[in-house]
């Protein structure tokens, strides 16, 4: 995957980032799944700068966000399954 070969976070609304990550057990790469829609550029830009402030030592590391209206839920990757 391009992100994880160059560092890079994957920013999306789509679930199946998670899904592919939590069932392969892969360490990254980072994702931030935004569970708001609607968002203008400004707005967009704003969250996301807030968002890797908060998170920016978790994202380094491997991990998978779900940002909503009133909370960022971190999990760290990998995932571990019981």
């Amino acid at each position: 995957m391009r992100a994880l070969e160059h560092g890079q976070i994957v920013v999306t609304l789509d679930a199946d980032f998670h899904a592919h990550l939590a069932l392969s057990g892969a360490a990254g790469p980072s994702v931030i799944r935004l569970r708001i829609e609607g968002l203008k550029a400004p707005q967009l830009a704003d969250l996301l700068v807030q968002v890797l402030k908060q998170c920016g030592d978790d994202l380094k590391s491997g991990a998978m966000l779900t940002v909503t209206e009133s909370s960022v839920r971190v999990r760290r990757l990998p995932l571990v399954r019981f």
